[in-house]
């Protein structure tokens, strides 16, 4: 029987590169914010990035990756590693060829997409949404090289390679970063006595930025490549059974993965409506402040979990299936909900310290948005685990249904919160809209399972729990606030998780045999 502690084990990697990678791109959020501020142009180069990212996910960054990894490991098992590359090569030029097809197709239509009632950016005006047009176009350049380095990282991990495709992340937003410091700037940064040289492109050096960021990503991972010994097959054959079977897969996949990714145009379709400046820049960067603690605690144990589940599911060790689920569960609750109370009361000196030259009123909003952000990280959390358990049952339907109700209540709850609550609105708004998806998820595979997922005193001991965890945070930062903000709100952090730690020791026992 496998023990739980290999789950633990295999989040260890996963915890330091994907906390690697947060860091990295908070140097990124850094130097863009330093660079542009909140402003008119940074709402349209987010906006800008939404159809590029839609396709890079829809085609191998998400959806083609996810039904390739379990075929392209069956063929290297069963036939070897030249015939494994040769169904790699067959897939990756099919992506290639209709991302550069569809590519074409969004740049020809780029204007109607941003402009129309429910394109990207309806309340834009008409020289932001000229901006957006643009940037769009020129982006598509990263998003075609995305199409092979998505399928490299998925082809290295079936070799059992992961280092290569675990730093690519991280260089990728060095690629961004280089394009904020050096291709954006009129003027060179100095740092420690350098002074950096700078373009002077403006917000196109950031999209330039991007695709240095897309050659990195896949640059990086060449080696791993000729280690495992590919070679390259100029064919297509998509009647071929292990591509047939790939692409039947892919469907539902590719289904789920738009439904998700509509949410984030819908987000900023109804940012765009507000006639607040920066208000698409506060919900792009409290959505990415909110990721770190949502990837470190539900994507990582949720990743790790999938193997796992996957073997009890095809061994049919229904009673483990069961109660592996139950305790991923009770962690989650245990973790997210204390962490979101500590993170939402103690965050404020932090982001004044890091986007420091804000005006008062934009800093007040970032922080509220990823306030609303927090209150939905049990969902995110709890809706990462339950999505792997469908895949490891081999069950991806009910995902996509998921996905479906996800966006149905985004839509239209945000509807109705974003004009009295503004971005604020929208950010409550995810969290609502992600939360009963994982609720949903969660009762429709209780039905599945041998015995239901039992809660325990989690239900009342983690919110009592949570309370005074909060009710210390709130007090440190009181008496330590006047001294140093920053020290209180790091002191204030650490108090109230190590109350929370203490309180909540035995549910927590749990994670370590994960």
């Amino acid at each position: 029987m496998k023990k739980l502690s290999q789950i633990s084990r295999a989040s260890i990697p996963l915890i330091l590169f994907f906390g690697l990678d947060k860091i990295v791109a908070f140097v990124r959020l850094y130097a863009i914010q330093a660079t542009f501020d909140f402003s008119a142009e940074l709402d349209a180069f987010n906006a800008a990035n939404n159809l590029p990212d839609l396709l890079f996910a829809l085609i191998s960054g998400g959806a083609l990756a996810m039904a390739f990894i379990p075929v392209l490991s069956e063929v290297l098992s069963l036939e070897g590693r030249e015939a494994a590359w040769n169904l790699f090569s067959r897939v990756a030029n099919l992506a290639f060829i209709v991302t550069a097809v569809l590519a074409v197709i969004v740049a020809l239509l780029a204007e109607p997409l941003v402009r129309g009632e429910f394109g990207i950016a309806p309340g834009f005006t008409r020289e932001q949404q000229d901006l957006v047009v643009e940037l769009m176009r020129i982006n598509l350049i990263a998003t075609l090289i995305f199409s092979l380095s998505g399928l490299v990282m998925a082809g290295l991990q079936v070799n059992q390679h992961f280092w290569l495709p675990a730093m690519a992340p991280v260089l990728y937003n060095v690629g961004q970063i280089i394009g904020v410091v050096i291709f954006a700037p009129e003027q060179g940064m100095t740092i420690g006595g350098l002074t950096l040289p700078a373009l002077g492109m403006g917000i196109h050096g950031m999209v330039y930025g991007v695709i240095l960021g897309a050659v990195l990503h896949l640059g990086i991972q060449v080696p791993g490549l000729i280690r495992y010994g590919f070679r390259w097959t100029p064919a297509l054959d998509v009647v071929s059974p292990d591509v047939v079977k790939v692409l039947r897969i892919m469907a539902p996949r590719v289904a789920t993965v738009f439904a998700i990714q509509l949410i984030f145009i819908a987000r900023d379709n109804l940012a765009s409506r507000l006639a607040q400046e920066g208000a698409v820049s506060a919900l792009t960067y409290g959505w990415m402040i909110f990721q770190v603690p949502e990837t470190l605690i539900g994507t990582v144990i949720g990743t790790a979990m999938l193997p796992t589940l996957a073997e009890f599911f095809a061994t049919n060790q229904k009673q483990e299936f069961q109660r592996t689920m139950e305790r991923a569960v009770r962690v989650l609750i245990a973790i997210t909900v204390p962490v979101a109370v500590v993170i939402a009361l103690g965050l404020e000196p932090l982001l004044a310290l890091v986007f420091d030259n804000l005006a008062p009123e934009t800093l007040n909003l970032l922080i509220w948005v990823t306030r609303g952000y927090l209150l939905g990280l049990l969902g995110q959390s709890l809706q990462e685990v339950a999505v792997r358990a469908f895949y490891a049952r081999q069950e991806p339907w009910p995902v996509f249904i998921g996905a479906l109700l996800n966006l149905s209540v985004y839509i239209g709850a945000g509807w109705l919160l974003y004009r009295p609550l503004g971005a604020v609105g929208i950010s409550v708004t995810d969290a609502l809209a992600f939360t009963v998806q994982a609720i949903f998820l969660l009762l429709l595979l209780n039905r599945r399972m041998v015995a239901r997922i039992s809660l325990g005193n989690v239900v009342w001991k983690v919110p009592a729990a949570a309370v005074i965890a909060g009710l210390v945070v709130a007090g440190v930062m009181l008496l330590v606030t006047p001294v140093s903000p920053v020290l209180a709100s790091l002191a204030a952090m650490g108090a109230g998780g190590l109350v929370a730690l203490v309180l909540l020791r035995r549910e927590l026992v749990v994670l370590v045999r994960l």
